[in-house]
C-alpha cells in the first residue's frame, strides 16, 4: 500500500467519522422540528437537547480535517472540485453558518421562536443534500473541459436521476441513523414516551433508505458502469454484509431489546456501504480527470501528511468518546439529573 492509498484510506475514516457524528445532529435538529409542529415537542425535545448541547460545536472538525487533507493529499482536486463545486460549497457553508448561528439562538435566546427552528432544522438536511453534490459529480458526466477550463453542465445535474437518487439517499440515511442513535439513547434513559416514538422514525425510515439505496445502484449503472460493474462483480460481499447488519438493527428494534447493539449494527452497516462504494469507486477521485495516483502529493509531503492526520485521528476520536462518557452517557446525566 503506497502514500496515496493511506492518504484516502485516513481521509476516508474522516469522512466516515463525520457522516455518522453529523447525521446524528442533523437529523435531531429535524426530529426538533417535527416534534414542535406535531405538539409532541415535550416527549422528545429535552432528551435531543442533552444530546446536542456536549456535542454540537465539534461535529464539524472532522469535515475540516477530510477538506483540508484532501487538498493536501491530492492537490488536482482542488482545481477541478474547488472550481465546479464552488456554488455547491458556498451553500453548504452558508447553511452551516445559519444552522449554528440559529442553534445559539435557539439555547440561549430568552425564547424558541419556531422560524428560528425550522430555519436550523432543514438547514441540516440542505447540507448533506448539497454536499452530496460531490459524489454525483465525481462519477462523470457532468464536467467538460476545453483546455484548462472547466464547466459543469448544471442542467444535466438538476435532470440526471442519479444526482437526485443521491441527494434523497443522503436525506433518508441522516434521518434513519439519527433515529437509530436517538432510539438507543432514550432506552438508556428509561424515557419511554421519547422512546416510544424515537423507536418509529427508526422503523419508519430504514426500509425507505434501502429502497433508495438500491434506486441509486440501477441508476449509478446509467451514470458510470465501469464503477457499477466493479461494485457488484469485486465488491458485493461488502454490500450484503451491510444488509444484513440493518436486518439485525431492525430486528433488535422490533424486538425492543439490545439497543446498543442495533446501533452498533446501523454504524457497521453505513461502514460497509459507504467502503464498498469508495473501494470500488478506486482508483477515481473525480472520474475520469483525477486518481489517487495522477495529481498525489510528493512522497515527503505524503508521509508528513499520513502522520499529521493519523495523530489528528488518534487525538479525535478518543476525545469524542470521552466527551460522550462524561456528558451524554452519564448514568445521571441520560436520565436528566444533572
Amino acid at each position: 500500500m503506497d502514500y496515496a492509498q493511506i492518504g484516502i484510506l485516513v481521509l476516508w475514516i474522516f469522512l466516515f467519522c463525520y457522516i455518522i457524528v453529523a447525521s446524528i445532529d442533523f437529523g435531531a435538529g429535524f426530529f426538533t422540528l417535527h416534534a414542535k409542529i406535531t405538539h409532541q415537542d415535550k416527549r422528545v425535545n429535552h432528551l435531543i437537547a442533552r444530546y446536542l448541547n456536549p456535542v454540537w460545536e465539534v461535529t464539524n472538525v472532522f469535515f475540516v480535517f477530510f477538506f483540508v487533507g484532501l487538498v493536501g493529499f491530492f492537490p488536482d482536486t482542488a482545481k477541478y472540485m474547488g472550481t465546479v463545486l464552488l456554488l455547491p460549497a458556498s451553500i453548504s457553508l452558508i447553511l452551516l453558518s445559519i444552522r449554528g448561528s440559529f442553534y445559539a439562538f435557539e439555547n440561549y435566546g430568552p425564547d424558541t421562536k419556531l422560524q428560528w427552528l425550522a430555519m436550523y432544522a432543514l438547514a441540516g438536511l440542505f447540507i448533506p443534500a448539497s454536499l452530496a453534490t460531490a459524489l454525483t459529480i465525481s462519477e462523470g458526466g457532468y464536467i467538460t473541459k476545453h483546455g484548462d477550463h472547466l464547466d459543469l453542465k448544471w442542467a444535466e445535474l438538476f435532470l440526471s436521476p442519479f444526482s437526485w437518487s443521491v441527494v434523497f439517499l443522503a436525506i433518508i440515511t441522516v434521518l434513519y441513523i439519527s433515529s437509530g442513535f436517538l432510539t438507543f439513547y432514550a432506552s438508556r434513559a428509561e424515557d419511554w414516551r421519547a422512546y416510544k416514538l424515537v423507536r418509529y422514525w427508526f422503523i419508519f425510515w430504514g426500509p425507505p433508505m434501502i429502497a433508495m439505496s438500491l434506486f441509486v445502484f440501477l441508476t449509478l449503472r446509467i451514470q458510470n458502469r465501469a464503477h457499477f460493474l466493479t461494485a457488484v462483480q469485486d465488491y458485493w460481499y461488502m454490500f450484503v454484509i451491510s444488509f444484513i447488519c440493518f436486518i439485525v438493527a431492525l430486528i433488535l428494534t422490533l424486538a425492543r431489546k439490545a439497543h446498543g447493539v442495533a446501533f452498533i449494527m446501523v454504524i457497521l452497516q453505513m461502514f460497509f456501504a459507504f467502503f464498498g462504494y469508495g473501494i470500488s469507486k478506486l482508483p477515481y477521485l473525480l472520474y475520469p480527470y483525477v486518481t489517487i495516483d495522477h495529481g498525489a502529493a510528493n512522497g515527503a509531503m505524503a508521509l508528513a501528511l499520513i502522520i499529521a492526520f493519523i495523530a489528528g485521528l488518534v487525538l479525535l476520536i478518543p476525545s469524542l468518546l470521552l466527551l460522550m462518557r462524561l456528558f451524554v452517557f452519564d448514568k445521571d446525566y441520560v436520565k436528566g439529573k444533572k
